[in-house]
């Protein structure tokens, strides 16, 4: 694991005990997505953040007024801290292994499912019910179209992928008539 990514799980379980400690778990999973989303993929705000040339007491300012109406103090002092120790390209990490660390705790998961067209809520929900059981945990379902993949589902939980798409079945046939040929 690189450093960033043992830090990040350090400040992760920090935060987490402490939201946990307050009752505030799902607040701080929801704070910390829009503050990531609200840092990395700014890129002007990015590269202030980073710019080794802007005091580090403006950089704490912008962040305060960028985020101070919109997460809870527990979130903002944590991302002052990072930013203090020059640790912000661990930012998103954090919030990923917050995730991570809330859900083993709460027994929910993120799922990732990628279909060629949107799917309606009724559609998800039958998706999260059936991988839920399967997984044994309460899935928190993000959904990505991905036209190429023509039809069926792949769902993604964590580090484990459940592919139904149509273009792997075409890909996993395409293989064995190719080896029924070599034969």
């Amino acid at each position: 694991m690189s450093t960033v990514g043992i830090a990040a799980k350090r400040y992760a379980r920090a935060l987490f005990e402490a939201a946990s400690e307050r009752g505030i778990v799902d607040q701080v999973n929801q704070e910390l997505e829009t503050a990531v989303k609200l840092i990395t993929e700014n890129e002007e705000y990015w590269k202030f953040l980073e710019h080794p040339g802007i005091s580090m007491e403006d950089k704490l300012s912008v962040l305060n007024q960028s985020l101070e109406k919109h997460v809870s103090e527990l979130v903002l002092h944590t991302l002052q801290l990072l930013v203090q120790r020059h640790r912000q390209k661990a930012i998103r990490a954090v919030w990923e292994q917050f995730v991570k660390i809330a859900g083993e705790a709460l027994g929910q998961a993120r799922a990732t499912v990628t279909s060629p067209a949107r799917l309606s809520d009724d559609e998800l929900s039958k998706i999260a019910d059936a991988f839920g059981k399967l997984t044994g945990k309460k899935l928190q379902i993000q959904q990505v179209v991905e036209p190429s993949l023509l039809g069926g589902v792949q769902v993604r939980i964590g580090d484990r992928v459940y592919d139904g798409s149509l273009k792997t079945k075409l890909a996993d046939m395409e293989k064995t008539i190719m080896r029924s040929q070599a034969q």
